[in-house]
């Protein structure tokens, strides 16, 4: 999964009586495609980057750093994290059992410090909490830091780092976390951690004419942040769901960054609440970003519900390096933590999916899991996952495969307080909903007399009734797929020919194994002819009711 992925997982304002930018809103729904990217069943994957290199500089301002450096000391400060631990459980187990490496590093410049407060490294992960004083603060901006990397003496991170930051009201500044999958190769070592730029952004709107009663693909121009141009376009997913298709052009492609459009609908001043299942920032063939959005049919009503491009825009920078010199040891974390290697199948007679390694640790659980199978079949079969440890129900997150290792994916269940887990407590590993992968349909379906005219045939699929409806929109052919069988899980993606490399069609739509939702909409950009016979990549089946489980340990 990519690092915008893991930072735009958690909660940025869980103080609702603050008005931030609606950073939750914009970002938080590509949380399934980052969760669960290699469950996506089209190629077209969302795509954006957490780290921000190329900031323009503002004007020379002279300058004021102040360094104070600190050695290790154990400990951890006893603070008030607000909400920020919410989804770090762990983390915050840690806090309250003393461990934890009090840092006390600031830097200052332009009028805002930032402080790195608590470091919690174990054999899973290295965490930095940190606070960031902006002094004078409006609630229309938010800050962040941006770029935040860890080094070793030896190396960087290679991966599974990202950073976020909560507006504390209590002590006027914010709160950050930073994890990097990165850990010392001994006891201690010595460490730089850098941010590339401090920055503040704020939301701004553009109210847009859309017809969301015409399925054309509708222009309007923006002119807004190196923005040219949206063109949208409304599909109707079926009676209840209506998906907006839309893509920013931009003057420079490279400008793109950090401005985060979406879409956003309002009723009056009441704000609709978007489906789960959109993406954000996958890029165009002329590198456009690309949007999918999701909402409720009777949440939109023509006439009356407005629409507006919802944008971030820079309003300060405060460039880099911000660099720390830091000294971390994972030492204290030793007594609670213990590493097993196993070679267990995922289930009975499943030879592709092998759990390979328990590592526990007083913050968190992790389990590694070894695929095999070509590149599209690497993926868990089953779409939720926990762990039973002594009574409890740990919930899973899927943090994607190891860069160094393509075949190894890792799960991640954060520790509760009170839980004693050693080398003796019975854990158990639960897989639940089971989605199976078919390429055995390399029969076409025939469509026939092409027009704008929409025309839906029935064709089984793996027994399964499909519909398969088609038609022309100005030169582009459109084919959409789906079943109302929920044990249909979906086509992921189509072809013109039989060489699956030829005239792929491009997804509009983007489904993800395992959602429930199996209809799909692939386009033919300027396809000619009255007929034409579409292949099928792959289809999967759902079984909600399908269950695993593995023993782990003792």
């Amino acid at each position: 999964m990519n690092k915008l992925g893991h930072a735009l997982k958690h909660r940025l304002n869980e103080d609702k009586a603050v008005k931030y930018p609606d950073f939750e809103d914009m970002w938080t729904r590509i949380e399934q495609a980052g969760c669960n990217s290699s469950g996506l069943r089209g190629s077209s994957a969302p795509a954006g980057s957490r780290r921000t290199r190329n900031w323009s500089k503002i004007a020379a301002v002279a300058s004021l750093s102040v360094l104070v450096a600190a050695v290790p000391v154990y400990a951890a400060v006893h603070y008030n994290w607000g909400n920020l631990l919410s989804s770090n459980e762990g983390i915050q187990t840690a806090l309250d059992q003393n461990l934890g490496q009090q840092l006390g590093q600031s830097i200052t410049r332009d009028g805002v410090t930032l402080t790195l407060r608590t470091a919690i490294v174990d054999e899973n992960r290295t965490v930095i909490l940190y606070s960031l004083d902006v002094g004078a603060h409006t609630d229309t901006d938010f800050w962040s830091v941006k770029g935040m990397t860890l080094q070793g003496a030896k190396e960087r991170s290679k991966e599974g780092e990202y950073n976020y930051e909560q507006w504390d009201e209590e002590n006027k500044r914010y709160n950050g976390y930073f994890e990097s999958d990165w850990v010392p190769g001994q006891d201690t070592e010595q460490v730089t951690l850098a941010a590339d730029a401090v920055k503040a952004v704020s939301v701004q709107d553009l109210e847009l004419p859309l017809d969301v009663e015409s399925m054309k693909m509708q222009s309007f121009p923006v002119g807004r942040e190196g923005m040219q141009k949206i063109e949208i376009q409304p599909f109707a997913q079926s009676k209840d769901k209506l998906l907006l298709s839309s893509a920013v052009t931009f003057d420079d492609p490279v400008n793109k960054e950090g401005i985060f459009p979406q879409l956003v609908a309002y009723n009056g001043t009441t704000r609709v609440t978007g489906l789960s299942g959109g993406t954000f920032g996958e890029p165009g063939d002329h590198g456009e970003y690309k949007m999918k959005q999701y909402f409720k049919t009777g949440d939109i009503t023509a006439g009356q519900t407005t629409f507006k491009l919802e944008y971030t825009k820079q309003e300060r920078n405060i460039a880099g390096p911000w660099s720390f010199e830091l000294k971390l040891s994972k030492k204290q974390m030793e007594s609670g933590t213990h590493i097993q290697a196993l070679q267990l199948p995922l289930e009975t007679g499943d030879t592709d999916n092998t759990i390979e390694k328990l590592s526990v640790t007083p913050t968190q659980v992790r389990l590694s899991i070894r695929t095999e199978g070509k590149s599209f079949r690497r993926q868990l079969p089953y779409k939720k996952y926990s762990l039973e440890v002594s009574g409890k129900t740990l919930e899973g997150r899927y943090f994607g495969y190891s860069k160094e290792d393509s075949g190894l994916l890792n799960l991640r269940f954060e520790r509760p307080a009170g839980l004693v887990i050693d080398k003796s407590t019975p854990i158990t590993f639960v897989g639940k909903y089971k989605v199976t992968i078919h390429t055995e349909d390399k029969a076409p379906t025939l469509l026939t007399n092409i027009s704008t005219e929409k025309q839906t045939l029935i064709r089984e699929v793996g027994g399964y009734p499909v519909n398969w409806t088609y038609y022309m929109q100005g030169k582009d052919l459109y084919v959409e797929t789906g079943s109302e069988d929920p044990h249909f899980g979906g086509i992921n993606q189509t072809h013109l020919g039989e060489n699956y490399k030829n005239l792929p069609g491009k997804p509009v739509t983007s489904n993800f194994s395992g959602d429930g939702n199996n209809k799909a909409i692939d386009v033919y950009k300027d396809f000619t002819g009255t007929e034409a016979s579409i292949y099928m990549y792959f289809y999967t089946t759902d079984d909600p009711d399908k269950e695993t489980r593995v023993q782990l340990q003792p």
